[in-house]
């Protein structure tokens, strides 16, 4: 219990840190990106990481081995940059979304982002590196150092107290190679800060060939997860990137009419081969807009729902959502939100087409502007009051609220009484001592692609 009012405390020292500066969350990418006839998914997922450049902090996007190139081949990095050369052409149009004049010099835009801030290409392509060629466990050591390692190290050891999210998107290789580089050359105390600066997202375990997926202790991955257990948080999706494969088909059509074909980066989303952005749900589990916060992965949200237990390895612990029923909890979920969730890439790339749309709304949730979840504490037994009427749309349009809880979260069920206006009261039983509730304001619009905005409030539940 101990343990987790700590965890608590610092999860909310270092979201409140953040949102208080409005900062970017900071995010590493380590991609397998192919050619579209190989494996288009990587490509789709670069380009809507680009049309969201504006709330995330890209800290390396790093080109590395992944299930379909081992070792991988360097010439497929051009992919990438032709994705980052899209995005300097559709730039100037995506920055007229937030107003945006002009980018900051280099130097500054190296330091700390403000959520709202589009970088210029010219960040993007210094933070475009190479990293490990070769997967498996066997090849970390001496000789597989690269500028991503190294990028790696270099990005821990700055004086940020945000995380750094490591989306993997093939295999994170190279993750493990600058753990493993510190662990030799540091104390065992810095190590541990070290690692405790990472948490990583992995879409599946592609750090090996395809053929051999179920040979699980080749990974680096299983390494990571043994060795780092305490110090590592690991979400190993297992479920929800299949998911987000599968939609991805069967809206299709939204896919070709809306995003292939607008602006140059539209030209350079390729028709999908054998699911739809797979590797997108390790972003959207880091997006910064008020459903979920990616400190707490029990926390639902565009990359579903995530429980702390045994891995598909049956040796590691870890994040996942593998088993029943978590499995099907996290895909209802998927299901749940993807309308919002491709709406919402819609509209940027009409924006990246245009240079003009629809925004989101502005969640206002008791005064409390933000997208960090709100934390108050109320009695067994009382009635909460929660407004959201100051809640405001840039566009002007009209606004419609939904007050929902996630149930997972807690043993108490709560009544909810007003669900549906901007003024919701949140009744809670008499039973619910030393509970945590989690309540959630969801806000649409009325505009084109009916956007939407989210606003958590967690809920503990003291004595009378």
């Amino acid at each position: 219990m101990r343990k987790s009012l700590l965890v608590l405390l610092l999860f909310c020292w270092v979201a409140g840190w953040a949102a208080e500066k409005n900062l970017k969350p900071r995010l590493v990418v380590c991609t397998d990106i192919a050619p579209a006839d190989v494996e288009p998914d990587d490509m789709e997922s670069m380009v809507r990481l680009m049309s969201y450049a504006d709330l995330f902090e890209i800290e390396a996007l790093i080109t590395s081995v992944g299930w379909n190139c081992d070792p991988y081949p360097k010439e497929w990095a051009q992919y990438l940059q032709r994705v980052i050369d899209a995005y300097s052409k559709d730039v100037p149009k995506l920055m007229k979304r937030s107003n945006q004049k002009a980018f900051l010099s280099i130097e500054k835009e190296e330091k700390r982002q403000s959520i709202g801030y589009w970088p210029s290409a010219d960040y993007l392509r210094n933070r475009a590196v190479m990293g490990s060629e070769r997967g498996g466990i066997g090849v970390i050591g001496e000789g597989n150092d690269s500028p991503g390692s190294e990028l790696l190290i270099r990005l821990a050891d700055e004086d940020d107290p945000r995380p750094i999210y490591v989306a993997a998107w093939g295999g994170a290789n190279t993750l493990a190679q600058a753990i493993w580089r510190v662990k030799q050359t540091r104390s065992r105390e810095d190590l541990k800060r070290f690692v405790r600066k990472f948490r990583i997202y992995t879409i599946t375990d592609q750090d090996m060939q395809y053929s051999m997926r179920m040979n699980r202790a080749y990974s680096s991955h299983m390494w990571l997860r043994q060795e780092f257990k305490d110090d590592l948080q690991f979400v190993w999706d297992e479920g929800t990137w299949q998911e987000q494969c599968e939609l991805g088909k069967r809206n299709w059509q939204l896919h070709k009419e809306h995003i292939q074909q607008k602006g140059a980066l539209g030209s350079e989303y390729p028709t999908y081969k054998w699911g739809v952005e797979g590797d997108t749900p390790s972003f959207l589990y880091v997006m910064p807009h008020g459903l979920s916060d990616p400190e707490d992965p029990h926390q639902a949200g565009w990359a579903g729902y995530h429980v702390r237990g045994l891995c598909a390895d049956s040796l590691t612990i870890a994040w996942t959502s593998w088993q029943e029923p978590v499995r099907s909890i996290s895909v209802d979920y998927k299901k749940r939100f993807y309308p919002d969730e491709i709406n919402d890439f819609m509209a940027r790339m009409q924006w990246a087409d245009r240079g003009q749309g629809n925004h989101n709304p502005q969640v206002v949730v008791n005064h409390s502007k933000g997208s960090t979840p709100i934390v108050i504490h109320a009695k067994a037994g009382e009635k909460v009051r929660f407004d959201a009427s100051k809640s405001s749309d840039p566009d002007g349009d009209s606004l419609s609220f939904l007050w929902w809880q996630q149930s997972e979260i807690g043993k108490t069920k709560v009544t909810i009484d007003h669900a549906k206006q901007s003024i919701a009261t949140v009744c809670i039983p008499e039973d619910a001592l030393g509970d945590t509730i989690h309540v959630i304001c969801e806000v649409h619009d009325d505009g084109l692609f009916h956007l939407v905005a989210y606003r958590r409030v967690i809920i503990t539940v003291d004595r009378l």
